[in-house]
């Protein structure tokens, strides 16, 4: 995945700080619609610098397309699945239609935990693996 991003900072390391502008599932027709609230946000990263960017540059990153999708995997599908399994299993049982939603609801929310772990990780590594593949 190839997104464009300002480079921020050069860190003691040699990578660079970048924001990445926040990207939403519309297409980002703000002009349109303006109804998400996203409007002028970016996300601070961390990227390899083998190109030699400085600071204030707009420059085009890669990042890994697997990782993103599994993180998105992770993310929304399985909070779901906890939440028909849930919801399966207390049916299986011949228990109450609360009873049912209950359960499915604790599904979700156990569905949710592989998420924050894993959000928790990442954060520790320094985020997601972003490089800097040429200057835009």
């Amino acid at each position: 995945m190839t997104q464009i991003a300002t480079v921020e900072r050069i860190l003691r390391d040699g990578r660079a700080e970048i924001a990445v502008p926040r990207q939403t599932a519309c297409g980002h027709d703000c002009g349109s619609c303006a109804g998400c609230g996203v409007t002028g946000q970016s996300v601070r990263a961390r990227a390899e610098n083998p190109i030699g960017a400085e600071p204030g540059q707009k420059v085009v990153v890669h990042s890994s397309t697997r990782n993103l999708l599994g993180i998105a995997a992770l993310v929304y599908l399985t909070p779901l699945a906890g939440f028909f399994l849930g919801w399966i299993g207390a049916a299986a049982a011949n228990l109450s239609a609360p009873v049912c939603y209950g359960a499915g609801g604790l599904g979700f929310a156990l569905g949710l935990v592989p998420a924050l772990l894993r959000d928790r990780r990442l954060r520790r590594q320094g985020g997601m693996a972003f490089t800097i593949v040429r200057f835009f």
